[in-house]
């Protein structure tokens, strides 16, 4: 096997990936706040950090990948007061529809979906031991992180203390002792979310809910932390600093990997813009694998261009993979082959991957059947070309039965030598992009590439 070298946002380089235990890696990544569809821009970390967990597998034999659901958090409940929806209807049908959409995009669940509503006990006790540390206070029903007593914070942003305060807000709450100190507990009022504790009924800052949950689920100290590069300042920052300072001696992450940004046709996506689109609209007219395949054409790192062009340049990529795999119908089993684990391992190479899968097409479309079952097995790597070359081309919106109905139409057509109406149905097939094969066994169809 190659050797996994990875970028690590906290030391701003590529390193080698040399897990703490061998035997059990463990990889924490923050996942959705459930208050609405998730939108195309959400869909990227979640295939990003699903293809680092394929490979880790490959790699290791225990791998323990945790992601969690923030179901308290103020959008939750600004959401909540717009719609005069109950908080838990909203959560459970988002989480409900996250979880819909992501299995559509052929992400793997991950071992451990914590959600932040159950972990209460395990904030309240990180905080107490920040305070009793002196890395927290209470003032007036909060809790907040002082961030002069680190003398690290700043350090995976690389941020300094002074210009971390310059950014603070000018309308700094008056029980702050310092305008960047954060928020760990706040309280809550009667008509919001609320939990007893020291300090008060109340509820927790973000920060510390990822702090307490990747505690729980892989300890003090775990391989791999994951998440957007929008999230590491402040929400990495501080969850760094809150857990080194509960669990003095503690590394909390080893390796930081943060996933770049998403456009839309060249623009950030926004709804003013008129080009904010959620992961369903997209699912709705295009193939599940070419959006896949789109998110991982770009390095993971580098910002990606989210447009109906990639996308259907990804569509017709794909269609050239299931038309290789055609070439070997019978499944066998392989390893990954060499050129595209290799790519993997340098640091998640995507797109080096893929070309080397276009390497394999070329073989398996000449004739060759083992370069045919290799794709199929870079493929599952990257959770693409899992389904049958046939399902692929006759799959899309849900017409089938339809498209069936229509060649039964055509086929009683021509039996009564109705031939005008015979050609009319299939040129209206081809006008919809289905195309008919008449063979000695009947009549065939697939979508047009």
């Amino acid at each position: 096997m190659p050797q996994l070298n990875l970028h690590n946002s906290l030391t701003r380089r590529k390193e080698r990936f040399e897990p703490a235990d061998p035997a059990h890696v463990r990889m924490y990544v923050c996942g959705p706040t459930v208050y609405d569809l998730a939108h195309v821009g959400n869909a990227r970390p979640i295939v990003v950090y699903d293809v680092v967990a394929r490979l880790l597998r490959l790699l290791y034999p225990h791998v323990t990948y945790v992601r969690n659901i923030t179901d308290v958090d103020d959008k939750i409940n600004a959401r909540a007061e717009e719609s005069g929806e109950p908080i838990g209807v909203i959560t459970a049908r988002t989480t409900a529809d996250f979880h819909a959409d992501m299995a559509a995009l052929g992400a793997l669940p991950p071992d451990e979906e914590p959600r932040a509503t159950a972990h209460i006990p395990e904030m309240i006790m990180i905080i107490q031991r920040l305070i009793a540390s002196g890395h927290a206070y209470a003032a007036e029903g909060h809790v907040l992180f002082a961030v002069a007593s680190d003398p690290d914070y700043g350090k995976l942003s690389g941020r300094s203390q002074d210009e971390l305060r310059a950014g603070a807000r000018v309308d700094v709450a008056p029980y702050k002792r310092d305008p960047g100190d954060f928020v760990l507990w706040k309280p809550s009022t009667p008509d919001l979310p609320g939990w007893d504790s020291p300090w008060g009924r109340g509820r927790p800052g973000w920060h510390i809910e990822c702090s307490a949950m990747s505690w729980k689920y892989l300890g003090e100290t775990f391989d791999i932390h994951g998440g957007g590069s929008d999230l590491i300042f402040p929400h990495h920052e501080n969850e760094m600093a809150q857990s080194l300072c509960a669990f003095p001696g503690s590394r909390f992450a080893r390796y930081w990997m943060h996933n770049g940004m998403l456009q839309v046709n060249g623009e950030k996506m926004s709804k003013s813009l008129g080009n904010f689109f959620t992961l369903r609209e997209i699912l709705a007219k295009a193939p599940a694998e070419a959006i896949r395949l789109l998110l991982l054409r770009t390095h993971y790192r580098s910002e990606l261009d989210f447009s109906d062009h990639g996308l259907a340049e990804a569509k017709r990529e794909v269609d050239r993979f299931y038309r290789a795999l055609e070439q070997a119908p019978e499944a066998v089993a392989t390893d990954v082959p060499a050129p595209v684990l290799e790519a993997l391992c340098d640091d998640l190479n995507t797109p080096l991957a893929i070309s080397a899968m276009h390497g394999l097409a070329d073989a398996a479309m000449a004739g060759d059947r083992n370069a045919a079952s290799a794709l199929r097995a870079a493929g599952a790597v990257l959770g693409l070309l899992q389904q049958a070359p046939d399902a692929w081309f006759r799959g899309g919106p849900d017409d089938a039965a339809d498209i069936e109905a229509i060649i039964e139409e055509r086929l009683a057509a021509r039996r009564s030598k109705n031939f005008a109406r015979a050609d009319a149905l299939r040129a209206d097939l081809a006008a919809k992009g289905i195309l008919l094969e008449d063979g000695p066994k009947g009549t065939t169809w697939r979508r047009a590439n």
